[in-house]
């Protein structure tokens, strides 16, 4: 078995959504931007410049500290005024009246290792799945600690290589199970190890995944988007 060492997810900022949905928020109405907890996880700094880029008279931070940051960087920001900017069109968060929107975040992991599946095995704690037919298993790195709730195992889908692929049996503290669907996957490019995947967010079939998360855990868009990017590292892409 070969293992690609990391445990660590990325929170992939597109700069062309957040710049487009920037301009729609502020056409929306509204002059304060909520930036608390690190811009909803999506990076103060990154968030501030095209907010304010876009038009809008200033941002709420979460205190003094990231006022200050922000103020050297010649940005306004306030710890007081309301926020009026709405959150959703400024994040590209889901929204069933709004199907086209953008996420501005896509969080990514990668495939730390593979490992064919016989028909009847079972796979992670508690064996809460069994495969139904000999397939191949991907280990990939995000698990609860990097905010891929515990709920969404046997119930959400991961993007590998283009295609959507069901997480399987239980969420791991670092990692989670991927059922690739495939007994030959080893022997294919299907899921190299160190090849990237994608949780939810971007262009691809994962785009709109979010939406099973939301479905799976109860929780807001804007709280699950939050609690990953706070957990992850940062890029930035076109």
């Amino acid at each position: 078995m070969v293992i690609h060492r990391s445990s660590a997810t990325r929170a992939v900022i597109s700069r062309s959504a957040l710049a487009s949905s920037a301009k729609e928020a502020v056409a929306a109405g509204g002059g304060i931007a909520d930036l608390r907890r690190d811009a909803y996880g999506h990076g103060l700094l990154t968030v501030a410049r095209a907010v304010l880029g876009a038009g809008v008279s200033g941002v709420l931070v979460d205190g003094e500290e990231q006022q200050r940051l922000l103020e050297a960087h010649g940005l306004r920001a306030t710890v007081s005024e309301e926020p009026d900017i709405d959150p959703g069109l400024l994040y590209g968060l889901p929204d069933e009246s709004v199907p086209d929107r953008i996420p501005v975040m896509r969080l990514a992991g990668r495939v730390m290792s593979l490992k064919r599946l016989h028909r009847g095995e079972a796979v992670s704690y508690g064996y809460t799945h069994r495969a139904e037919s000999d397939t191949t298993i991907a280990l990939v790195t995000g698990g609860y600690a990097q905010a891929v709730v515990r709920a969404l195992g046997n119930r959400a889908h991961v993007e590998v290589q283009g295609e959507l692929h069901p997480i399987v049996g239980r969420v791991a503290m670092d990692v989670c199970v991927v059922d690739l669907q495939d007994p030959g996957a080893m022997s294919s490019d299907a899921a190299p190890i160190g090849a990237e995947t994608t949780f939810f967010g971007g262009k691809g079939p994962a785009r709109h995944a979010l939406g099973e998360w939301i479905a799976s855990t109860g929780l807001t868009a804007a709280e699950l988007v939050c609690a990953a990017g706070l957990r992850a590292s940062h890029v930035e892409e076109e």
